[in-house]
């Protein structure tokens, strides 16, 4: 049973992005999360959904992307939903933060900030049909 559920459907333009990031702070706020931990938890939603556009949509931006706050059994889980090509997390390595910093890269840390600051980052894909991560962070009170 779900406690709570927000549901929020965007098209895959960047400059929703501030949306997103809002409608999830606020959530994570009116739920019990720090200002700061509100807006860790709008970055690793915006990292994924800036992934989706990039990798997922190839940044055609009349796609939808679904988000679903779900608040049940102690979690804030984040549902975000996509159409596009389908991702393979287990291909994706584990950068090497000295060698990134020490050439200045730029891009592709968006896992690695997402499994930083959330509890738990899931990939589910059912090909032809969807592709869903699920982010969560266990709730204040019941850490």
């Amino acid at each position: 049973m779900t406690d709570h559920q927000f549901d929020l459907k965007i098209s895959s333009h960047t400059e929703n992005l501030k949306r997103v990031r809002r409608f999830v702070a606020s959530a994570a706020r009116r739920f019990g999360f720090t200002v700061d931990e509100a807006s860790k938890i709008a970055l690793a939603v915006d990292e994924a959904c800036t992934n989706i556009i990039k990798h997922a949509y190839n940044f055609a931006q009349d796609k939808d992307i679904q988000l679903s706050i779900v608040i049940q059994d102690g979690k804030f889980e984040i549902l975000i939903t996509d159409h596009g090509r389908p991702f393979d997390p287990d291909r994706v390595p584990v950068p090497n933060m000295r060698d990134y910093l020490t050439h200045y890269r730029h891009g592709g840390l968006g896992m690695y900030l997402m499994k930083s600051l959330m509890d738990k980052v899931e990939y589910r894909i059912r090909p032809g049909l969807k592709n869903q991560v699920s982010l969560v962070k266990y709730l204040p009170n019941s850490r």
